[in-house]
């Protein structure tokens, strides 16, 4: 194995809390009942316009983008907490000459501002989120994408995250994953 895609919320970073305050401040601006933490928490993962739709429906969602990602720019890197292990995990895959890339339907310019603020970027070969291309997790052709930026094949990689989108990401291709719970899921829906 020589390349490691590693996920961002629930697994190198709990980013939750302001995620959970965009959500909260678009469901205000539309004038919605609030939604609870934990449903939120557990919704995340495909991306904002996949989580959106799911809370607040189709025919709120190009508003709700709107006000998610005016509260979004003006706070998202408060609040970033880097899981306990994530800087030694980094500089021991580095140390031991693996290709390393946050791979995540986070967008991908917001996505190297906090690597850059929580001070990885120097760890990582590659940061791509969603937005960088047309697909997202678990799309078949991102997972490529981000295997053809590492020169890398899916039998010499494998994708660490905390979602279905991420197992299934690594299925699309036939890589291996490895599941960790510190983040969206418990172990069952990882199985």
């Amino acid at each position: 194995m020589n390349a490691v895609l590693l996920d961002l919320d629930g697994t190198l970073i709990d980013h939750f809390n302001v995620i959970y305050r965009c959500y909260v401040y678009t469901q205000k601006k539309l004038g919605l009942k609030q939604v609870d933490f934990k449903t939120v928490k557990q919704t995340v993962g495909g991306s904002v316009p996949v989580t959106l739709e799911r809370l607040i429906g189709k025919k709120e969602l190009p508003n709700a983008l709107i006000h998610f990602h005016e509260h979004f720019e003006k706070i998202f890197l408060e609040d970033v907490d880097v899981y306990p292990g994530v800087y030694w995990l980094l500089k021991a895959l580095k140390k031991n000459g693996f290709k390393t890339a946050v791979f995540t339907n986070k967008g991908g310019d917001c996505s190297r501002k906090i690597c850059s603020h929580i001070k990885i970027e120097h760890y990582l070969d590659a940061i791509v989120g969603h937005g960088d291309t047309s697909y997202r997790k678990p799309d078949r052709e991102f997972t490529q994408y981000i295997l053809s930026r590492l020169q890398c094949t899916p039998d010499k990689s494998c994708l660490i995250g905390d979602s279905p989108f991420d197992i299934e990401a690594a299925k699309a291709v036939g890589m291996t994953s490895y599941a960790v719970t510190t983040g969206t899921h418990t172990s069952k829906p990882l199985i």
